[in-house]
């Protein structure tokens, strides 16, 4: 009996202890990558030859600035509410501003809270935030007089926010996500990779699950509160779905899961389309980018220009990249590493922390993602 119980005594501390390094690890993730670098804009609608209005978007995080720019010839006109992705800002969607005007559109830009023009937050941003900082910009923007409709178009971790803004409200006529993480989840495992930490299957999944709940405890958000592929299945309007194919943060087959899951919705418009040289940001260079969303959002909006003509305007619009404002990829900051306990970094010791090499700030588009999908696609 006393042999048992020195055998239980063991077995329980070969679990214990990985379980302990893995808790450690994610809560210093947490830390490290919960609140994004602020980053404010360098530039006013002026600099694209935009007008515009100065607003206040009410969000619950309190007031965040935003830009109105409205649609050409002073007529009422469907807007697009514009997010950003993460650790960017209302001034790198300008672009997207221009060649929407060009087509017809009004805009909406604003910083995401904690980004921007904003305070800091002192609890973790996820994609549940973005979503929230989106329905209050929708709010803003449906209230206009001089607005017909309302769509969303976001990037990246904008776009999760956009997708889930556009499933909580009805008044979301039409859902653009470019560059968009579909599995939040395998995204989180994918930071693992970009900050070179290299570990086998079998440690890595069940380390980005637990990261995932520790990362969105704080505000207190379920797994699926966070997840583009659950969001998409809820929303009933139509959506189109952009992705580069050389997209080096998210990959392109993100872009065929949420399509694949779109899909699933009976009875409305999908789309698909991805930009063969595309990379993860500037893709509003590629003409059939313009062209594309424009037509789209065209057939999708009352009171919008014919398809054919808001596509052939958006592709004739010229648009250029804003000053870059990512700074230092500096999403991470150094931190000591705790002392080791066994968990396995390529057959190696895992101390339980994250290597001193910062992350790119756009791998960090979703790192409080869940997987919900029983499919799961490599990363």
């Amino acid at each position: 009996m006393r042999t048992s119980r020195k055998v239980l005594v063991a077995l329980g501390a070969a679990v214990v202890a990985p379980s302990a390094a893995a808790y450690r690890f994610a809560i210093e993730y947490r830390r490290r990558a919960g609140l994004p670098a602020r980053r404010p804009p360098l530039e006013t609608p002026e600099a694209y030859d935009l007008p515009f209005e100065i607003v206040a978007v009410q969000s619950d995080a309190g007031l965040l600035p935003g830009w109105f720019v409205p649609g050409p010839g002073g007529r009422p006109a469907p807007a697009v509410v514009l997010v950003h992705g993460w650790e960017s800002n209302r001034a790198r969607m300008l672009p997207n501003a221009r060649f929407l005007r060009a087509a017809g559109f009004a805009s909406l830009l604003f910083d995401v809270r904690g980004h921007g023009d904003n305070p800091p937050e002192t609890l973790p941003i996820s994609a549940a935030e973005f979503g929230a900082d989106a329905r209050a910009a929708v709010e803003l923007a449906a209230a206009r007089p001089d607005v017909t409709a309302v769509a969303v178009l976001g990037h990246s971790m904008g776009a999760i926010g956009a997708a889930i803004a556009a499933a909580d409200d009805p008044r979301i006529a039409a859902l653009v996500m470019t560059a968009a993480p579909a599995d939040p989840r395998r995204l989180t495992r994918r930071t693992f990779q970009l900050a070179g930490l290299t570990m086998p299957g079998l440690i890595a999944e069940p380390l980005a699950a637990l990261t995932t709940r520790v990362y969105l405890r704080p505000r207190g958000h379920a797994p699926s509160a966070v997840s583009a592929t659950a969001a998409v299945r809820r929303y009933p309007g139509p959506i189109l779905i952009v992705h580069g194919g050389q997209d080096e943060v998210v990959g392109a087959d993100n872009a065929v899961r949420l399509d694949r899951a779109a899909r699933g919705v009976a009875g409305r418009e999908v789309e698909l389309l991805i930009l063969p040289e595309g990379r993860h940001r500037w893709l509003y260079e590629d003409p059939a980018y313009r062209g594309r969303i424009a037509a789209f959002l065209a057939r999708n909006l009352p009171g919008a220009a014919e398809p054919d003509r808001a596509a052939a305007r958006a592709v004739a619009a010229r648009v250029r990249r804003p000053p870059d404002t990512d700074g230092p990829l500096s999403a991470l900051e150094r931190a000591p590493a705790p002392a080791p306990t066994p968990l396995g970094r390529d057959g190696a010791l895992f101390d339980g922390t994250l290597p001193d090499a910062a992350l790119p700030a756009e791998a960090l588009e979703d790192p409080a993602g869940a997987h919900d999908d029983p499919d799961p696609i490599r990363s």
